[in-house]
């Protein structure tokens, strides 16, 4: 498995992964994947990578995303990470998550933060083990499918 940077090619691979984490119940408060149009507008042309086999086939795929037009957040963005459900549990979001954080630490980004469902463990303990602390836990924050959820805000620090 190699983690390269993120391009165009790569988008229909990357939306079909994102649908099916959304589809899971446990990534996102969406339950569809937006157009590659909309997807590629609104994360850090910088700051995405995909996680390829030898086949070129797409195992995962991380980007950030912007967390407000104030110029005293531009060091600071959110980070969605996904990874297809056949190559879950063998690395691919790790390396997916140190790519990112090398990444965003030289292009001078100091903070990353992370919205996840408490029930959502696996990705929980993924981005623990890369440095994120939990610093909060928003209660009720949304619904999905009519139930009201509650979100951990993890973080790291550069």
């Amino acid at each position: 498995m190699r983690v390269v940077p993120m391009g165009a090619e790569h988008g229909s691979a990357v939306l079909v992964i994102y649908q099916a984490g959304l589809d899971g119940g446990l990534a996102s408060f969406e339950t569809t994947a937006p157009s590659w149009e909309r997807w590629d507008a609104t994360h850090l042309s910088a700051h995405r990578f995909v996680a390829v086999d030898d086949s070129g086939a797409v195992a995962g795929w991380v980007a950030l995303s912007g967390v407000s037009e104030r110029c005293v957040y531009a060091g600071v963005a959110e980070v969605s990470v996904y990874v297809d459900p056949g190559a879950q549990r063998r690395g691919v979001g790790r390396a997916l998550l140190d790519a990112v954080v090398a990444s965003s630490e030289h292009g001078g980004i100091w903070t990353l933060q992370a919205g996840i469902f408490p029930e959502n463990e696996a990705s929980v303990g993924l981005h623990q083990a890369v440095g994120f602390r939990i610093v909060g836990r928003r209660e009720r924050l949304g619904q999905r499918h009519g139930v009201w959820r509650d979100v951990l805000l993890l973080e790291r620090r550069a």
